[in-house]
């Protein structure tokens, strides 16, 4: 979401673990931040609204990106023909930042960002810095050759415990992935409940 503080704080605000580090940690404190979260779970009885917008903050922490860069998704997605809940998802998830981190390629949303802000990323052989490029059906996405022996790419690859999409086929050898469909909402793991947020949009 493009927030500047510590990312644990910001995960059990919200409910969910955005890095590997803010999982471990909630496993230990399954409770809010703050000297009053200890003294209660993460959430009570909430109106509509604040159920709506904690839904929409949760999506954009996982893909770090702002209000206005979600509301334009949303406004997109509601302009095109077809469901809007699975259109968002799927604009969401054609970010080159986001397929960056859903490939492997980086260990975090956030680190994805920067490596494609450092141009170390090719679309279809090109260079492309801009986290929310959007992708197309086909387009390879692969690591700058001169970034391939970088220690945060190899790391990224080699780690056992990344599942990798059915809509993202990867190349390990080439350290290269194609974006063979796009996806629906149920395959797409993002945690957040998307009704809602079309529904909070829409007020």
């Amino acid at each position: 979401m493009r927030k500047n503080g510590p990312k644990v704080r910001i995960s059990r605000y919200l409910g969910i673990a955005i890095t590997k580090k803010a999982a471990k940690v909630m496993e230990k404190k399954t409770y809010g931040p703050g000297q009053a979260g200890a003294t209660k779970k993460f959430r009570g009885k909430m109106s509509v609204y604040k159920t709506q917008l904690l839904e929409k903050q949760k999506v954009r922490a996982q893909y770090n990106i702002s209000e206005k860069q979600m509301r334009d998704n949303y406004k997109e997605a509601s302009r095109l023909e077809g469901n809007t809940v699975e259109l968002l998802a799927q604009l969401l998830e054609r970010r080159l930042d986001a397929f960056v981190y859903r490939a492997g390629f980086a260990p975090t949303i956030y680190a994805a960002r920067q490596a494609v802000n450092h141009g170390h990323f090719e679309v279809n052989g090109k260079k492309v810095d801009i986290p929310s490029y959007r992708l197309r059906l086909t387009d390879v996405v692969s690591i700058k050759d001169k970034s391939k022996n970088k220690e945060v790419f190899n790391n990224a690859v080699n780690d056992g415990s990344i599942v990798i999409p059915a809509y993202i086929e990867r190349d390990t050898t080439k350290i290269s992935g194609k974006f063979v469909y796009f996806p629906t909402r149920a395959e797409v793991p993002t945690i957040g409940d998307i009704p809602l947020i079309i529904e909070y949009y829409s007020r």
